[in-house]
């Protein structure tokens, strides 16, 4: 199971990282947990930065394809639009943010690493051990029902197993943490609105409700809470809250997905470690609020990218990585805090202050500078 590089993680950060190395001619192996996907992941926003990137490995186009394009945000209170986001202006290529589910974004990315190698991904495996002597690096893998242990070496060690990243702590690697007094309750329904390919921002007295649109005639909503949601919140209890804040009632019987989080976020005090490096929600957990996660995560794996060629070719790169490292952790910081803007703006408020911004947001949002730079700083640009 030797190969140059070695990827703990199968997931939309891993497998471009497999492929992106691939495609230059460096061997892979992928060890990922699972041995099917979840169908029921968060991330569905993907920004032009990160379509930039994927186009790189050749999976943007059938992403563009099958996903669906959201070229305009709407703000609306009281049932009324107050403010319009345009991301027209953003980026020449992809002048939009692809709504497409993390499955299916899985999907296409794993087809294309096992078009570049068949055997690349290894699945049931879970990497539980990290040996570095300063040459290579090996990891223990355990597969199969029986526990078999397998240990595999390789160059360098890519940690892409996500948020709750068990090597991350096997490596020793200090963390700082928060949390926020943020709950929300999202579900997938059949679409039963007018805005078609726009997403909505609600803001409403009792807290924001997010709607996007998803291929298939479907539509996610994203509704904060006021405490975390019980284990029996289900597609009615969702459904209702939409019904009381926005006047919409997603129909129930067609639900097909429901999930509940709380917000925290975690970034890696360090994401070089000897021969391992962090990448995706291993070395930053930031809120799903925004969409910003996995898109952080592919723009590390970009960057990253050179710097393992160049250490692979026998190059010295302990500069470079350190540089990799800084420029990461400062776009972990920004995310981070347009999350946290994001959230603020959709805390309930009694009606006179919510109505004061309202009245900012829809100002702002006139102001064709403003909005340019909204719908820059929203797509990560």
């Amino acid at each position: 199971m030797d190969a140059e590089v070695l990827i703990a993680g199968g997931g939309p950060v891993g497998l471009y990282m497999a492929a992106a190395l691939l495609q230059e001619g460096v061997s892979v192996k992928v060890f990922e947990q699972r041995q099917t996907r979840n169908r029921h992941t968060r991330a569905i926003g993907i920004h032009p930065p990160a379509l930039k990137a994927l186009a790189g490995v050749g999976v943007a186009a059938p992403m563009v394809q099958e996903g669906v394009p959201i070229r305009t945000g709407l703000a609306v209170s009281g049932g009324k639009t107050v403010g319009t986001m345009d991301f027209g202006a953003v980026s020449k290529d992809f002048p939009f943010v692809l709504a497409l589910p993390q499955f299916r974004t899985e999907q296409l990315l794993e087809e294309r690493v096992t078009e570049l190698d068949s055997g690349a991904i290894i699945r049931g495996a879970n990497v539980t051990r990290v040996r570095d002597d300063g040459g290579t690096v090996t990891v223990e893998v355990e597969s199969g029902a029986g526990a078999t242990r397998r240990s595999a070496t390789a160059a360098l060690l890519v940690v892409a197993d996500g948020a709750r990243s068990r090597l991350r702590s096997a490596l020793q690697v200090p963390v700082a943490g928060r949390t926020y007094p943020d709950h929300y309750l999202m579900g997938d329904f059949d679409d039963g609105t007018h805005y078609g390919n726009k997403a909505v921002l609600f803001l409403e007295p009792e807290g924001i409700v997010e709607s996007f649109p998803l291929p298939g005639g479907v539509r996610r909503w994203v509704v904060r809470l006021g405490q975390a949601a019980g284990p029996a919140a289900g597609p009615h209890d969702l459904a209702q809250l939409v019904r009381r804040r926005t006047g919409f009632l997603p129909d129930t019987s067609s639900n097909s997905m429901l999930s509940a989080f709380s917000v925290r976020s975690t970034i890696a005090r360090r994401t070089v470690t000897g021969r391992a490096v962090l990448l995706g929600d291993a070395a930053h957990e930031i809120s799903p609020i925004g969409g910003q996660g996995m898109n952080l995560g592919w723009l590390d794996a970009r960057e990253l990218l050179p710097v393992v060629c160049a250490a692979l070719a026998g190059r010295p790169t302990g500069s470079q990585l350190r540089e990799f490292e800084k420029r990461r952790q400062k776009a972990a910081v920004l995310a981070r805090r347009q999350a946290e803007v994001n959230m603020m703006l959709g805390r309930p408020l009694p009606s006179q202050l919510l109505g004061i911004r309202t009245a900012a947001i829809g100002a702002a949002a006139a102001i064709p500078a403003v909005n340019r730079w909204a719908a820059r700083r929203f797509t990560m640009h």
